[in-house]
């Protein structure tokens, strides 16, 4: 059997992290999964998939992961049953993955870069007729 979840999206929300009893790191975030086909109308459809990590997964997304960067995750789906508060059982989908990591490049921490290097062209859409020198 496989159970095997491979994401590539954008984090819809900023990361909410918080310790367990036990002191053990867990974050909650959802991202956003655009379809690879369009709709009768000829646009994307997107996926809202809520996301579980753990650890040291968990304080690394939390730290230096935002809403908006595009992260990757690899993981496993868990479906799991619990009650409401009005007693009703619900069910709830999400994956729990066993790594996070951002696909979005950092952002200048000093605005030393010299124009036109690799670095300084994230960001910005870059034409054709463009010399970036890789």
């Amino acid at each position: 059997m496989l159970n095997r979840a491979v994401l590539v999206g954008r984090i819809c929300r900023e990361i909410e992290l918080r310790y367990s009893g036990a002191g053990v790191a867990i974050a909650n975030f959802t991202l956003a999964v655009e379809r690879n086909f369009k709709s009768a109308n000829g646009e994307r459809e997107t996926d809202f998939i809520p996301c579980v990590t753990f650890k040291q997964s968990a304080e690394y997304a939390a730290n230096y992961l935002k809403k908006g960067n595009l992260c990757s995750v690899d993981g496993r789906i868990q479906v799991r049953t619990y009650d409401g508060s009005d007693g009703q059982k619900r069910w709830a989908t999400e994956v729990i993955a066993d790594s996070v990591n951002g696909l979005s490049p950092r952002e200048q921490e000093s605005n030393n870069a010299t124009e036109g290097t690799p670095a300084s062209s994230f960001g910005r859409e870059v034409q054709l007729d463009d010399d970036i020198p890789f």
